[in-house]
């Protein structure tokens, strides 16, 4: 199955209860600004986070764009149709320190009842996780194509791409990490952070910064919040 082969699949418990209160279930924003080879200049998505779809992991991403964790990521596991998915990877903080603080802050699993909601298209986003239970921590994924029929049984999106979903085609598709690729070792990354990728991996697509904004439903205008 898709993300098996990089030990990586979406974990979900079987539950139609809802968590948090009314305030945790409004959807809110956030803007991506990309960089790096083959990327027009002042490239950048508007993610509308949907709480109702996945409310723990919309929360956790909440949490984590508020402390600056995903500023000058890089999207370092990128598929075009490899195991039959398109998406692009990215969670994994360019400072080894901050990046260990976080992965012991495991979150549990949204209830697969929700995943009804809506589904693994083009301009989603889902956690991934290790194929035990309740192992989300910061690795998220863009589905960059329709991957519905492979992740909508393993993957629940907690967001959706309102604006520039075509900024998405600028997204260096590195490809597979070891042992079934020469894309970015995962390891690497944990242990040497940036210096590791930028030395071995020059082409990557950046995440500049990712904040929360104000957007306008009817002209997609935003400013930061």
């Amino acid at each position: 199955n898709a993300f098996r082969h990089g030990v990586v699949i979406c974990g979900l418990i079987f539950s139609s209860r809802l968590y948090g209160n009314d305030a945790e279930t409004l959807p809110f924003y956030v803007q991506v600004d990309i960089a790096g080879f083959g990327v027009p200049e002042g490239s950048s998505f508007t993610l509308k986070v949907q709480p109702s779809w996945a409310p723990r992991g919309a929360l956790h991403f909440k949490e984590l764009v508020e402390a600056g964790f995903y500023n000058d990521n890089r999207f370092f596991r990128v598929f075009d149709g490899m195991y039959g998915i398109s998406v692009a990877q990215f969670g994994m903080n360019g400072d080894p320190i901050v990046h260990a603080e976080w992965q012991n802050q495991t979150i549990t699993d949204d209830p697969v009842a929700l995943k009804a909601k809506t589904t693994n298209r083009r301009g989603t986003l889902s956690f991934t996780g290790h194929a035990r239970k309740n192992r989300r921590t910061t690795h998220v994924f863009i589905n960059i194509g329709d991957n519905a029929k492979v992740l909508d049984r393993q993957c629940s999106p907690f967001a959706e791409v309102v604006h520039g979903i075509s900024t998405l085609d600028f997204i260096f598709k590195v490809g597979e990490g070891p042992p079934n690729g020469d894309g970015p070792s995962q390891g690497g990354i944990a242990t040497k952070g940036n210096s590791y990728l930028d030395a071995q991996f020059p082409k990557l697509t950046r995440i500049v910064s990712a904040r929360l904004v104000s957007t306008d439903s009817q002209t997609g205008m935003h400013e930061e919040l």
